[in-house]
């Protein structure tokens, strides 16, 4: 023990340098990190919403709308497997009612033939656990003879699941792409949504960030509609009647049917049109979307073309000639910020499901402050009692610990700004409570040499055996703590990860300092001094 490898030596003198190189920019005030040189570490530790302010988000994914589509899908499904079949089997009364896809087989007789087609479009349950193998639909002859399919409860899961976490990345999508940094997007039960933006005082703008579904599609206007009979809602099946964000035109009638998604997409960025230098959105298809964009403008020469976002209108222009370079762009009623608004909603993508606010908070700049300065003093003054306590029970040995202690709590803030760590409230309690088990260690080890010079064994075997059989209680005391911290970080949100962060890390590094760094310095110490008796 008394012989130190150099290896050791030079571990720990780098990790003390790296904690307190990167742990520096913490404490210091943001005039002072903007003007330290490049070189220089000047990440600072993120604060959460609770130190720092911000808005906070409760959304829930809109299930129902959720099914509907998936009802409409299915729908669509049951019509053409009937088309198909051969010989062909015809069919009335297609239609989503309630929470079922229906559909009527006009010739009785082919009924048990229809039943047979459509059964085909159910398909397992792509999931895990108790939903593995279930189907995703079942179907039922309804009193009427009509044939009728519906979610199954495992499906309805499983589209809520699939929903919640694309939407998810969504958000950061969004978000990232607006500048918002230290976004914190967790789930919460099967539907919610948190969504923590730290530095974020209007909320409203965030809801329209990540509110908004975007969801793009391409519809052939319908000509064959008079504004006479749309206005007065004569409107034929296969078409609807969908708003317009041009006020001179009121609302413009569209087949329904999609010819083009947004999922085709590949880039969209907001930019000017060059004679009006009114601001525009101009997009590019991907190798798949332009083609068909190709194969429509081509076939749909000299008709209106309608670009719909969440069920309105924003432009239909007429196609003068086929556009065939997979590119274009959107015009409408857009100003500077809308345009770059809407560019970001389409490269991160569409929404799955539409996301309903459920509550909203906003927490101002003074109270995180307050939460702060209460954070600091709870830690400053766990601190010097534990520095006392060690000082005062074992002496010079206690004040070596509280060396050691002073490098963990570095290493712990520079591990949290290296890593992009958000510190938060509980963060903070994480961290006194880190300070406090912190010295648990050296206090097994000093024990064990205070048990060994009882045994009556020389200064240098019992600080020997004080480390060495000490050992075995520290590590198992702390792979629990770890265990237990992970736990917290897996099925916990939020604030419990935060503490749950702070508490492992804090974990790992008191181990380093309380084993290695006082292991040093003790080492130093019995070579300069060769005492006779041990200081505790």
């Amino acid at each position: 023990m008394l012989k130190i490898a150099r290896w050791r030596i030079i571990a720990v003198v780098i990790a003390a340098l790296w904690g307190f190189a990167f742990s520096a920019p913490s404490l210091l005030p943001e005039s002072i990190r903007s003007a330290l040189p490049a070189w220089a570490p000047n990440k600072a530790i993120n604060l959460g919403l609770d130190l720092r302010g911000g808005s906070h988000l409760l959304l829930e994914v809109d299930t129902k709308g959720l099914f509907k589509d998936k009802l409409e899908n299915t729908v669509d499904e049951m019509a053409r497997a009937l088309s198909e079949a051969k010989p062909r089997i015809g069919y009335t009364g297609r239609a989503v009612v309630g929470d079922a896809a229906r559909i009527k087989v006009i010739d009785p007789a082919e009924q048990q033939r229809a039943l047979a087609e459509i059964r085909k479009i159910a398909q397992p349950v792509n999931s895990t656990g108790m939903s593995a193998g279930k189907m995703d639909l079942e179907i039922t002859e309804a009193a009427d003879g009509a044939i009728e399919m519906r979610l199954t409860e495992a499906a309805r899961e499983a589209l809520t699941r699939d929903a919640v976490t694309r939407s998810i990345e969504v958000i950061r999508r969004r978000v990232d792409a607006a500048g918002t940094a230290e976004i914190s997007i967790t789930r919460q039960g099967e539907d919610r949504i948190i969504v923590q933006a730290p530095g974020e005082q209007d909320p409203e703008s965030l809801k329209r960030r990540i509110g908004q579904t975007a969801k793009m599609t391409f519809h052939m206007v319908d000509a064959s509609v008079s504004p006479a009979d749309a206005a007065a809602g004569r409107i034929p099946p296969g078409s609807e009647l969908m708003p317009s964000d041009d006020p001179g035109e009121g609302a413009v009638v569209v087949r329904s049917r999609a010819v083009l998604t947004g999922d085709n997409l590949a880039e969209a960025h907001a930019g000017f049109d060059q004679q009006t230098q009114a601001p525009i959105v101009n997009f590019k298809f991907d190798a798949t979307g332009g083609r068909i964009f190709c194969q429509l403008t081509t076939r749909y020469t000299g008709q209106r073309f309608a670009t719909v976002l969440d069920g309105k209108v924003i432009t239909a222009p007429r196609i003068n000639t086929p556009i065939c370079g997979g590119s274009g762009y959107i015009e409408g009623n857009f100003t500077t910020e809308s345009a770059n608004e809407l560019a970001v909603l389409l490269r991160a993508g569409a929404l799955p499901a539409p996301l309903n606010v459920i509550e909203q908070r906003t927490v101002g700049a003074e109270l995180g402050q307050d939460a702060v300065n209460a954070g600091l003093a709870a830690g400053v003054v766990a601190a010097i009692m534990i520095l006392g306590f060690m000082c005062l029970a074992y002496g010079f040995f206690g004040v070596i610990a509280c060396v050691a202690l002073v490098v963990n709590l570095a290493m712990i803030l520079a591990a949290m700004a290296v890593f992009g760590a958000t510190l938060t409230l509980p963060g903070i309690a994480g961290l006194i409570l880190t300070i406090a088990i912190a010295v648990d260690a050296n206090v097994l080890i000093y024990e064990r040499m205070r048990d060994e010079e009882k045994l009556g064994r020389s200064v240098a075997l019992s600080v020997d055996a004080g480390f060495s059989r000490a050992m075995v209680t520290i590590i198992d005391a702390n792979i629990t703590t770890i265990l237990a911290a992970l736990i917290l970080f897996q099925f916990g949100a939020g604030p419990v990860r935060g503490f749950a962060w702070t508490l492992s890390i804090g974990t790992v590094t008191s181990v380093f300092t309380a084993v290695l760094v006082t292991q040093l310095l003790i080492a130093w110490w019995y070579r300069a001094a060769r005492p006779k008796k041990l200081p505790i």
